[in-house]
């Protein structure tokens, strides 16, 4: 267990995860993949230990009857996935992406197995792009071209 930090995409919610979980898993039922656009990557907290900042600028979803979504009004990111009903009321999910620190987390299981498909494989000889190389192909954009 370990005490992490994180953020939305624009910072209007920010969050400190006492006793955090050093596992995360990942889901790749419909609901999550429609919600983030793939599987989703969550590690568990007590939700009596997450300290949250800009608590204003989240809207909540409940998109089934034994759980809730959490979102920032202002740029969209996911924030957590939480139990309503059933045994693991108390715990919320958070996204691994919204982590400042993701170190030292390992994957502990996968739900959902039977909705896998060939996007969620990288198979090898995909090309690679580091940060640098992403970034050079950016700052070699021209503002109003179509590149």
């Amino acid at each position: 267990m370990s005490d992490r930090t994180g953020h939305c995409l624009c910072g209007a919610v920010h969050f400190n995860a006492r006793g955090m979980g050093d596992t995360f898993s990942i889901c790749y039922c419909d609901m999550c993949q429609r919600w983030g656009g793939g599987p989703y990557r969550g590690v568990s907290v007590p939700s009596e230990k997450l300290e949250i900042t800009g608590r204003e600028n989240i809207a909540t979803i409940q998109i089934s009857s034994f759980a809730e979504r959490a979102f920032c009004r202002n740029c969209g990111s996911g924030i957590w996935w939480r139990m309503v009903a059933g045994p693991y009321v108390g715990k919320t999910s958070i996204p691994i992406g919204l982590l400042d620190d993701r170190s030292g987390l390992t994957l502990s299981y996968e739900m959902f197995t039977d909705y896998k498909d060939s996007t969620t494989e990288v198979p090898s000889g995909t090309k690679q792009m580091t940060k640098a190389e992403v970034e050079a192909i950016i700052a070699s954009f021209e503002p109003g071209s179509d590149a």
